[in-house]
């Protein structure tokens, strides 16, 4: 699915206009993406987690040469699946809190 057909989906779900629905989808996916540049996590719950991890520096390999070179550290986005979207993807209902 790419990000047309998820905003015609969300339109249809929602019961509002396409170009509603996309600039929700815009408006959110800004939220996420400058909350996790500022070192935030966003959670959704039943969803999942996004949050930015730091990455040491490391020594890797050029492919072609074979020779070493110095891979610098860096900060990378992350995302870690709920347990809702576990369930949903693995096909079993989510199991329910005591």
């Amino acid at each position: 699915m790419n990000k047309s057909e998820l905003i015609d989906f969300a339109a249809a779900e929602a019961d509002i206009s396409k170009a509603a629905a996309g600039r929700a989808l815009d408006a959110i996916l800004a939220a996420v993406t400058k909350a996790v540049a500022k070192g935030d996590s966003v959670t959704l719950v039943g969803f999942g987690t996004f949050k930015s991890s730091k990455r040491a520096a490391r020594t890797g390999r050029n492919p072609q040469t074979g020779s070493e070179i110095k891979i610098a550290a860096t900060t990378v986005p992350r995302f870690t699946a709920g347990a809702g979207f576990k369930a949903a993807v693995a096909g079993k209902k989510a199991a329910k809190k005591k």
